[in-house]
């Protein structure tokens, strides 16, 4: 089934924009518009797996029109994206029934959702930046949803440093234009292969791996995220964790590294650089937490490391004219593991947002005993506790093994050491959460604590399941071969991009 591209950006844009009028007549109708356009969205992302295609906006030819491009990367980000937002908006349903507004809240989803799909789908670099805005924009009002201190001091502080990231990205885009006369990426990445990189284009690409940095909140550009996290809303905490900071920040630089610019050795060391100060740095930092949902937003950026080392091992040894083999393992391994991250983590937020429904508070040392209270989502957690710390069968333990594998493959023995001891922390940190929230005496204030089912309970059981089932993506493959390997050789094939897309 071939799925116009536009179609992913138009319908969440769309829907978000119909849904004040639907909400007049009700909130059950916008609710259920808001679900099946997400549910929609993972249709069409499904459908879209293995293909190959170029859309020209207006059938107006680049390099004078905008074009949307669909390629392996593509493919695995849009399917991320819409794996999360529909378990997210589902979970939204009941969730979302504390707070008032809920209309403005399904529109703020959708435009968030609009925006990183067309972040992934964009072929040029400035409708990437428009769609970015839109995709952050959202996020802000998102954060500070609840409108209390904290979220609105949690949004301000996102805003702020969010919006020096843009104008990083955005300079960086008005150097590129004027170093080459395009803002298409595919001739983009053909003018610098012809005159090389100057100093305007490489002051560029530092601007480029700062801004994309921030968005990603990669160490040290992290610290809007342990504020931002744990203020919003659970589903949203979900969204900005399990997709958002990935498709904005990881998506982004790595589709400029690879296909614009060209991996070098020295981009290579920055990213595992990169990858390997936020794995530790991330680690270290969440096992300090009480709060759970800090825990869970220090745990992200410690996670988002293992995203960037592969990527940047992988980068490295192409660079270095090494074995493509291995270079393709370790990128094979950095973005299962982003597809991974962002199932698992996403399910620990929703867990964390049921516990706070049921007990109002998050905060671990006033809870404890509630293995039998709420027994759903005790399994839910333990079930993405055992995947993030890389316990066998479960996902995670599958994307580590082969980190772990292309770094002693490549003779980076240290670097496989560093991703065994990270594991080893990740796995303390989640022990800590199994102990203070599940396990123990049950407070005498949450005697009376219940269950959250329904639609929150479907939306938990439906990460969970992933969680277990995801591992078969690498033993299978046939699923392997189109969902991952796509994926695997636009980053390898790296500046065949440009030929690729014009040719298309």
């Amino acid at each position: 089934m071939t799925v116009p591209l536009p179609i992913f950006v138009a319908v969440p844009l769309a829907t978000a924009f119909l849904l004040p009028v639907f909400a007049k007549r009700g909130k059950a109708v916008a609710t259920v518009l808001a679900n099946l356009a997400t549910v929609s969205l993972l249709v069409m992302a499904l459908c879209s797996i293995g293909q190959t295609r170029v859309y020209e906006v207006g059938r107006w030819s680049i390099p004078l029109g905008i074009n949307l491009v669909l390629d392996g990367l593509s493919c695995l980000l849009l399917l991320a994206i819409s794996v999360v937002s529909t378990a997210a908006m589902l979970f939204s349903v009941r969730y979302m029934e504390q707070y008032t507004a809920k209309a403005k809240y399904l529109s703020l989803f959708l435009l968030m959702v609009g925006g990183m799909n067309g972040v992934v789908l964009s072929g040029d670099i400035f409708n990437l930046f428009v769609f970015l805005e839109i995709a952050s924009i959202a996020s802000y009002a998102l954060v500070g949803f609840g409108c209390g201190n904290e979220e609105l001091e949690a949004s301000f502080k996102y805003m702020v440093l969010g919006s020096i990231a843009s104008t990083f990205i955005l300079f960086a885009i008005a150097l590129v234009y004027g170093n080459t006369g395009s803002l298409n990426m595919a001739y983009i990445s053909k003018a610098i292969q012809g005159s090389g990189l100057n100093a305007g284009l490489a002051f560029a690409l530092s601007l480029f791996i700062v801004g994309f940095s921030l968005k990603a909140a990669l160490v040290p550009f992290h610290a809007w995220l342990p504020d931002a996290h744990p203020s919003a809303p659970a589903p949203i905490s979900a969204m900005l964790s399990g997709v958002l900071i990935k498709a904005l920040g990881v998506y982004a630089l790595v589709r400029v590294l690879f296909n614009v610019f060209g991996i070098s050795v020295s981009m290579g060391w920055i990213l595992i650089i990169l990858g390997l100060s936020s794995m530790v740095a991330g680690a270290f930092l969440a096992m300090g937490q009480w709060d759970f949902k800090r825990l869970l937003a220090y745990s992200s950026i410690s996670q988002l490391g293992y995203v960037i080392l592969g990527i940047g091992l992988g980068g490295l040894i192409i660079a270095q004219g090494g074995n493509l083999a291995w270079a393709s393992l370790a990128i094979l391994g950095g973005l299962f593991h982003l597809l991974n991250h962002a199932v698992y983590k996403s399910l620990l937020f929703l867990t964390s947002g049921s516990v706070e429904m049921s007990t109002g508070t998050r905060q671990l040392k006033q809870l404890g005993g509630l293995a039998g209270k709420l027994p759903f989502t005790r399994a839910a957690c333990t079930v993405a506790s055992a995947s993030i710390a890389g316990i066998p069968p479960f996902s995670g333990f599958w994307s580590k093994l082969i980190l772990v594998i292309a770094a002693v493959q490549a003779h980076f023995y240290w670097i496989a050491a560093i991703i065994v001891f990270v594991s080893l922390c990740t796995l303390i940190m989640y022990l800590k959460v199994q102990r203070y929230v599940f396990l123990g005496e049950l407070p005498e204030n949450l005697q009376q604590t219940k269950e959250n089912r329904g639609s929150m309970l479907v939306a938990m059981v439906f990460l969970a399941c992933l969680c277990v089932l995801m591992g078969l993506l690498v033993i299978i493959p046939a699923l392997r071969n189109s969902i991952l390997e796509p994926a695997v050789k636009v980053l390898t094939d790296g500046l065949e991009y440009s030929t690729k897309i014009i040719k298309l």
